[in-house]
This record gives structure tokens, sequence and C-alpha cells, in this order.
């Protein structure tokens, strides 16, 4: 009995530790998926952040507070390069006092 036990062990644990791994690497491929797309829609918000304000010539504090938001997730997620600089341009911006509405 105890050698059926051991036989059916050594060929059952590859088999399910395999799925395991094949498991985890989908889930994987799923998580980076999810991070790049949300990492994508952050820089367009970004971009489209900069590009009204620096027009303008200056940010209201609420608009200056969430491109810092989203600027430092879009950074944990990987992103830098352009957006970068455009954080340093919005920086120089001075804050709208009037806190108008978009």
């Amino acid at each position: 009995m105890q050698e059926i036990l051991m036989q059916t062990y050594t060929i059952a644990l590859p088999i399910i530790l395999g799925y395991i791994v094949w498991l985890l690497q989908n889930q994987k491929k799923s998580r980076d998926a999810n991070s790049r797309g949300t990492m994508l829609l952050l820089r367009v918000q970004l971009i489209e952040y900069h590009s009204k304000y620096t027009k303008r010539g200056n940010i209201p504090s609420y608009a200056y507070e969430n491109f810092n938001e989203m600027y430092n997730a879009y950074h944990d997620l990987g992103g830098n390069g352009m957006v970068t600089h455009m954080k340093e341009e919005i920086d120089q911006l001075h804050f709208n006092k009037n806190e108008e509405s978009e």
C-alpha cells in the first residue's frame, strides 16, 4: 500500500507543481498587462494636464496635486522619460489662486 502511495506521489507531484507554475505565469501576464494599461492611461492624462495648464500659464492647486499623484503612480509603475520633463515644467507653473474650474 505504501509503495502505491509513493508511486502516486512521485507521478502526481510534478504534474501539480507544473500546473501551479503555469497558473502563476498566467497571473503574472495578466498583472503585467493591467499595469501597462494603467501606465498608458496615466500617461495620456498627464499629457493632457501638461498641455492644458502650460498653455494657460498656471495651474490650480487641486490640479497640481492630481498631477503629482498621477505622476507618482506612473513613476511607480515604471514610467519615466518625457513625463519627468513635463513634471518639471508643471512644477514651474504658479498656482492659480482663484481655483477656477476646468
